[in-house]
């Protein structure tokens, strides 16, 4: 249990390094889906633009959803945005870098899915089989427009009988294939130079905005979670001390079963004055309802001089 425990402490004070992991296992999941899917286009005119692009845009969506909902600092930015103004004033500048390293990690797993798909090609050549032009297919002559529009949907199906000695089948899938891996290879490319213009042209922006930005990115996240640990060990102690007064005339039953009940100095100077004055549930309350809509200054000058 204690190991369990470390290891939720370290995801817990670490979501950063821990997210750039999960956004890497959910990219090479995202390949493996793709490699271990078994793509059937059902080959008739009215379903497969419908499958394909299904199959091609469904998934990164579900991919992106899971990587946001697995970012811990979407809640925690969605809280700084809805929180009243309080006695501390809300930074746009730090929710936008917030929601900007959000979208930049739940991203990268949808992207990976379509540039994959579109190297592969199926889901293309399924999508736009039937939008081709027949007249540049010499295979497709002498039959009428129904026919037509029939063998082209059936294109992706190599092994129909309709499809299997056509000699047009083969140009039309090596036709859609060719403009699927051009695509897939320019988005490709489009990011990467992208990403080495962002890196690259970095340093000629204002330096202490991003500085400050991203520092109080980090302050938010760990002043939550510092807050959610506090009021843990406040309920911890909470708990501990109701129990122990609701069972005070059980003290003797309790003793012989080795609880090592507190002495009644011990308590009042230990556990107590950890509760730091909070006793009551009322109190409990009002401090939540404070903390909620009353944040305090980000000012530590006051408590150093105390």
């Amino acid at each position: 249990m204690d190991r369990f425990r470390m290891i939720f402490q370290y995801f817990h004070s670490n979501s950063e390094s821990v997210m750039n992991g999960i956004c890497g296992l959910l990219a090479l999941a995202s390949v493996k889906m793709y490699t271990c899917f078994d793509f059937s286009c059902p080959c008739l005119p009215q379903y497969n633009m419908a499958y394909g692009l299904g199959i091609m845009f469904v998934p990164p969506v579900i991919l992106f959803l899971c990587g946001l909902i697995l970012n811990r600092q979407s809640l925690v930015m969605l809280d700084e945005w809805r929180r009243p103004q309080g006695h501390r004033k809300k930074d746009l500048a730090v929710i936008r870098y917030m929601c900007s390293s959000i979208v930049q990690r739940a991203m990268v797993a949808p992207v990976i899915w379509i540039i994959v798909a579109l190297l592969d090609g199926k889901c293309l050549i399924c999508a736009f089989s039937g939008s081709m032009d027949p007249e540049k297919f010499v295979g497709f002559a002498n039959v009428t427009p129904v026919q037509v529009e029939q063998l082209l949907a059936k294109v992706p199906c190599k092994d129909d009988e309709l499809m299997r000695n056509n000699t047009s089948r083969k140009a039309v899938s090596r036709y859609l294939r060719c403009w699927s891996q051009a695509l897939g290879w320019s988005i490709l490319l489009i990011l990467i130079i992208a990403a080495f213009l962002a890196r690259c042209l970095r340093p000629c922006f204002n330096q202490a905005t991003l500085l400050q930005a991203r520092h109080w990115s980090n302050y938010i996240d760990i002043e939550q979670k510092i807050f959610e640990e506090t009021c843990c060990e406040h309920s911890r102690l909470f708990a501990h001390q109701c129990i122990l007064h609701f069972f005070e005339s059980m003290q003797q039953e309790i003793k012989l079963h080795n609880f090592n009940l507190p002495r009644e100095g011990e308590r009042d100077e230990g556990e107590e004055d950890l509760l730091r004055g909070i006793t009551g549930q009322d109190q409990v309350n009002k401090l939540l309802k404070t903390w909620y809509y009353e944040k305090p200054p980000l000012d530590v000058s006051q408590a150093t001089q105390r």
